[in-house]
C-alpha cells in the first residue's frame, strides 16, 4: 500500500536508520563501483581536421558558361564516402608512421579488423556552408591526431585526382564521340555524293515545270494543226468548184479571169480583213473585169461568147493547189512536233516516277547529315567546353577543397572524464541507499501510517501508540551509529584518497 508523498521523507529516514549496515554497504559498493567504472571507462581521444570548400573564387564566374566546374552534393557525406573508400583505408591502416613497422606487412585478417575500427572511429560533420570537419577517436591521443591528420591530406589528395580523372574521362569520351560523328557524317556525305552523281533527273519541281511546259506545247501544235486541216478542207472545196482550165480571149475569157480573182478574193479572205491591200486591188480588178465583159457581150452574140478563144491552164486552180500541198506539208510538219511533244511527256513520266522513288532515299540521307550534323556542332561545344574544365582542374581551379584548420593533438579526452565519474560516485552512492528506500516503500504492502487507513480504507483511527524503545536500545543504537558514520568517513576518505592519488599519477 502506497505512503502519502508528506509522509515518505519520514518513513525513508526511518528505514535507513533501522538498517545502518545495509545502507552503509550499498554507499560503499556504489560509491566504489562508479569510481572503478571510472578507472575501466574507456577514454577516447578526438582529433579533426578543418575543411574548406572553396567555389566561389575569381575564376568561376570569368569561365561561366564556357567551362563546367565539378562540383559535388550533400559534400560532408560524399567526403565520408570518401574517405570510407577501401584504398583511403588501407593506406592509412598500412601507414607506418602511425601503426608502426609491421603495419605494411601485417595478414589480411589484422588488416580487416584494422580497417573496420578506423571506419566506427571516423566521422564527417558538417559546419556551415563551406566547411566540415573530419574527425577521429581513439584512446591513443597520438594516433588520433596522426589518423585525423593523415586522412585530411589524403582527401586533398583523392578529391583532387579524382577531379582530374573525372575531366580528363569526359573529354575523352567527348572526344570519341566527336569523331565517331566525323566519320559517320563524312560516310553520309559520301554516299550523298554517290547518289547525285547517279541520279541526275534533277528534282521534282524542275520536273512538273518541264512536264508543265510541254503540255502547253502540245496544246497549242494540237490547235494548230485543227487550224491546218480546217484550212485544207476549205481548200479542196475551193479546188473542186474551180476549172483547171479556161479559153483565152473573148467574153469566156473574161469570165474565166472573173472566177480566178474570185477565186483569189475568197482565199484572201480567209486570212485576212476586207482593208487588206491585195483585197482591196483585187476588188477594183473584178469591177473592171466585169465592165469590160458587159461591153464585150453587148457588141457580140452568145454564140460568139462560147466560141471563141483558145483553152489554157487557169492560174487561180494551180494557186489553190499549191497552197493546197504548202497546208498539207503543215499539218505533217504539226503531226511530227505533237508526236514529238507526247514522247516527251512520256519521257518526263518515266522520269518523275524515278525521281518519286529516289525522293525517300535522299530525304533519308539528307535527314541523316542534318541529325548527325546538329549533333557535331553541339558535340564539339561540349569538347572545347570540356577541354577548358579539364584545364581548370589540373591547374586548380574551379571547386577545390583546403585544409583551414590542421588536426590539433589532443589534450584532454572527449567525453566523461575520470573527475566526472569520481564526484559522481559519492553523489550516487549516497542517494543509493534513501532511493532504494524510497521505492521499497512504494512497493511495501504494510500500513505504516493512519493517513492509509483514513484515506485508503476509509476506516476510522481512534489512537496511534508511537514506537518506546528502552534505555539499553537506545544505547546499542548510538554505538551502531557511531560505529557505522565512522566506516563511513573512513570510505570517504579512501574514497577520496583513491581519487586524488589517481589525479596525481599514482596509478598511471
Amino acid at each position: 500500500m502506497a505512503l502519502p508523498l508528506s509522509q515518505l521523507p519520514v518513513e525513508v529516514l526511518r528505514e535507513v536508520r533501522a538498517r545502518k549496515w545495509l545502507a552503509l554497504l550499498l554507499f560503499t559498493v556504489v560509491s566504489f563501483g562508479v569510481l572503478a567504472a571510472g578507472f575501466l571507462w574507456p577514454y577516447k581521444y578526438q582529433s579533426e581536421t578543418i575543411i574548406f570548400i572553396d567555389d566561389q573564387n575569381i575564376i568561376r564566374p570569368l569561365m561561366e558558361g564556357s567551362a563546367v566546374t565539378t562540383e559535388i552534393n550533400d559534400r560532408a557525406s560524399a567526403a565520408q564516402e570518401l574517405l570510407w573508400s577501401r584504398s583511403v583505408m588501407e593506406k592509412i591502416a598500412r601507414d607506418q608512421s602511425i601503426f608502426g613497422e609491421k603495419a605494411a606487412s601485417m595478414e589480411r585478417e589484422q588488416l580487416e579488423e584494422r580497417i573496420g575500427a578506423l571506419r566506427s572511429n571516423l566521422s564527417v560533420r558538417p559546419r556551415g556552408d563551406n566547411y566540415f570537419a573530419i574527425s577521429y577517436q581513439s584512446e591513443s591521443p597520438m594516433k588520433a591526431f596522426q589518423v585525423a591528420q593523415r586522412m585530411g591530406q589524403l582527401f586533398i589528395e583523392e578529391t583532387n585526382q579524382r577531379k582530374r580523372a573525372e575531366s580528363r574521362d569526359a573529354y575523352e569520351f567527348i572526344d570519341r564521340q566527336v569523331k565517331s560523328y566525323e566519320d559517320q557524317l563524312a560516310q553520309v556525305e559520301e554516299q550523298l555524293k554517290e547518289f547525285l552523281s547517279e541520279n541526275v533527273d534533277g528534282t521534282e519541281s524542275e520536273a512538273n515545270n518541264r512536264m508543265a511546259n510541254l503540255r502547253n506545247q502540245l496544246e497549242l501544235a494540237e490547235l494548230e494543226r485543227a487550224e491546218l486541216r480546217t484550212r485544207a478542207r476549205s481548200l479542196e472545196n475551193e479546188l473542186n468548184r474551180v476549172n483547171p482550165t479556161f479559153r483565152e480571149g473573148g467574153v469566156d475569157a473574161f469570165q474565166g479571169r472573173i472566177n480566178a480573182l474570185e477565186e483569189k478574193l475568197d482565199n484572201l479572205r480567209l486570212q485576212y480583213h476586207d482593208s487588206y491591200p491585195d483585197i482591196v486591188i483585187l476588188k477594183e480588178q473584178l469591177r473592171e473585169l466585169r465592165s469590160q465583159r458587159a461591153r464585150a457581150m453587148a457588141n457580140q452574140d452568145d454564140g460568139a461568147l462560147s466560141m471563141s478563144g483558145e483553152s489554157v491552164s487557169n492560174p487561180v486552180y494551180q494557186e489553190i493547189q499549191s497552197e493546197l500541198s504548202r497546208t498539207r506539208a503543215d499539218i505533217q510538219t504539226v503531226n511530227t512536233r505533237i508526236r514529238s511533244f507526247e514522247q516527251l511527256l512520256a519521257e518526263q513520266s518515266t522520269r518523275m516516277e524515278r525521281i518519286q522513288e529516289n525522293k525517300a532515299q535522299y530525304s533519308e540521307l539528307t535527314r541523316d547529315m542534318e541529325v548527325n550534323k546538329e549533333i557535331y556542332d553541339d558535340l564539339l561545344k561540349r569538347r572545347e567546353r570540356a577541354r577548358v574544365s579539364m584545364h581548370l582542374d589540373v591547374e586548380g581551379q574551379g571547386l577545390n577543397y583546403k585544409i583551414n584548420e590542421t588536426a590539433q593533438f589532443p589534450l584532454g579526452a572527449s567525453g566523461p572524464k575520470f573527475s566526472t565519474f569520481a564526484a559522481a560516485g559519492l553523489f550516487v552512492g549516497l542517494l543509493a541507499p534513501f532511493g532504494l528506500a524510497a521505492g521499497l516503500l512504494q512497493i511495501d504492502p504494510r500500513v505504516r501510517a493512519r493517513y492509509q487507513l483514513q484515506d485508503e480504507l476509509d476506516l476510522p483511527v481512534l489512537a496511534e501508540l508511537p514506537h518506546v524503545s528502552t534505555p539499553f536500545e537506545q544505547r546499542r543504537d548510538r554505538r551502531v551509529t557511531v560505529l557505522v558514520g565512522a566506516l563511513a568517513i573512513i570510505a570517504v576518505v579512501a574514497y577520496i584518497a583513491i581519487v586524488v592519488a589517481s589525479m596525481m599519477g599514482v596509478f598511471g
